[in-house]
């Protein structure tokens, strides 16, 4: 807690788990907490030492709940310690849990779920002054969450969601029983948080839904995904437009026919596979086989041939044999993935493969997984290879690069979302900024672009200014502000970002 003068200013930390949606969810809340008077508790406040403590869950990992009640038992003593400290627990977990957290851990004053984040302020004022627990759950989405406020993460990049909510039921993913069936925002009203962003600096965008290429399935327009990436095209200012994730069912031609022809639109794909195996895929309730999916790659690579295709991939699914795990290597080499994130299936409750017979065991499960990360290191290398020589534009990024300050190097995302350590330019070069290098060294997960970088190479940008703008507006104010439109916002990009909860 803060204090100035008289005013005692309360302050507020967001621990996020899970997925884009949760990431960009805590976004809201902060902005929520902000606008109702908290301020974010600075960086090196220890655990406990903010007035309120939120947590955005996740319920896709089967240990989620273990580490979240790990987590309310050490503030449980520090809280009996300060009691005007509150804790709230929203998300998926708190969405399927509902009262089982209170009476778990019953110091926890707040418990709200995934269609109600908007309520959180008014839960917390309602907690003190009853000095009970407030646990509100909502069945269905009360408004949609762009509509509230948000404190973004990045003056330069931005997450924006299309929709919320998924229709597909695939039989290892809980999460559209907690989020709920699909539901899309107009299109005027996402190219109108769209202009709003670019307009307060922002210069790349990542459309985000937890079906993203489904989008229009709501609104009755089975293009309405790929119109939508053809108007972020005639966005002046926009240099950037990525999504996540997509869904193998609904991508279609005209998808990638807008990929492809719309300047802004970068040579990025995530793409979900989850097993090579037609019959594992027939058990998860992937609506598509190895063919078609194989298919899309290559109707992909034909339309975009530098466009960097990275998956999500789940070993040892419930029945899952040797000849099943051989498929799902087999289409990692043929795909030739530039990333793949990959999971050991671990049972997920409420979910129906959780009660599949056919578990398998953990020891196999883990020596498939490393056999797939080894292919999948080895084709990665190969893939970033092809990329020495090339001249790439670089957008500087925020704190990607860890050891940047001991090797005088700037990180940054190439076009394909590629990151790309370069040596540093004499000329001031600020985050949003882009920077013209040549490549010359390969990594499995990142590239090097070495050696002297001319101050010509550096192009000072709307988002270097706004970037510049803003942490000059948090030094000469460090209570903190709401940044930007307190309507829209979105954090910097994520390394090849997964989609709804890297299960899409």
């Amino acid at each position: 807690m803060s204090v100035e003068g008289e005013a005692t200013v309360k302050t507020y930390e967001v621990r996020t788990y899970g997925c884009q949606m949760n990431v960009h969810d805590s976004e809201r809340l902060s902005g929520l907490l902000e606008d109702a008077g908290y301020v974010r508790a600075p960086e090196g406040t220890g655990e406990g030492e903010a007035d309120v403590v939120v947590f955005n869950t996740c319920a896709v990992r089967e240990n989620a709940d273990n580490k979240l009640y790990g987590n309310l038992g050490r503030l449980a003593p520090m809280k009996a310690r300060r009691p005007g400290m509150q804790i709230a627990v929203g998300g998926c977990l708190a969405q399927k849990d509902r009262e089982t957290i209170v009476q778990r851990a019953p110091w926890v004053d707040v418990v709200f779920g995934t269609h109600n984040i908007g309520k959180l302020p008014v839960l917390l004022e309602r907690a003190r002054v009853q000095e009970e627990a407030q646990v509100e759950i909502a069945e269905s989405l009360e408004a949609f969450p762009s509509t509230l406020p948000t404190r973004r993460e990045s003056a330069y990049a931005a997450w924006v969601s299309i929709s919320v909510g998924c229709n597909n039921t695939c039989t290892f993913c809980i999460v559209p029983a907690l989020r709920g069936k699909e539901e899309d925002r107009r299109p005027g009203d996402i190219l109108a948080e769209i202009e709003a962003l670019v307009a307060e600096g922002v210069s790349e965008i990542t459309l985000l839904g937890q079906n993203v290429n489904a989008y229009g399935s709501d609104l009755g327009d089975r293009e309405a995904f790929s119109k939508l990436l053809r108007a972020c095209g005639g966005i002046e200012g926009l240099e950037r437009v990525r999504f996540t994730s997509p869904h193998p069912r609904d991508f279609t031609d005209d998808v990638i026919a807008a990929m492809a022809e719309t300047p802004n639109v970068m040579p990025q794909l995530h793409m979900p596979l989850q097993s090579g195996s037609d019959p594992i895929l027939k058990a998860m309730r992937r609506s598509y086989r190895q063919e078609r999916f194989l298919g899309i790659i290559e109707k992909v690579r034909a339309a975009i041939p530098h466009a960097a295709i990275s998956t999500d991939i789940i070993v040892g699914f419930p029945g899952e044999t040797e000849e099943d795990f051989e498929q799902t290597l087999h289409v990692v080499r043929e795909a030739r993935f530039a990333s793949a994130f990959t999971f050991q299936y671990s049972k997920r409750p409420g979910t129906p493969a959780a009660e599949m017979d056919g578990q398998i065991p953990k020891e196999v499960v883990q020596e498939r997984y490393m056999r797939l990360v080894a292919l999948q290191e080895e084709i990665s290398w190969e893939e970033n290879k092809k990329q020495v020589g090339r001249t790439l534009e670089v957008m500087v990024a925020e704190g990607e690069g860890r050891k940047d300050g001991a090797t005088h190097r700037l990180s940054g995302r190439a076009p394909d979302n590629r990151l790309v350590h370069f040596t540093k330019p004499d000329v001031e070069v600020r985050p949003g900024d882009v920077v013209t290098v040549e490549i010359t060294y390969a990594a499995p997960h990142h590239l090097l672009a070495e050696g002297a970088t001319p101050d010509s190479a550096v192009r000072r940008t709307r988002s270097g200014d706004a970037w510049e703008k803003r942490n000059a507006a948090a030094a000469a104010k460090p209570a903190g502000v709401l940044l930007g439109l307190p309507t829209v916002g979105a954090p910097a990009p994520l390394p090849a970002a997964t989609g709804g909860c890297a299960l899409s």
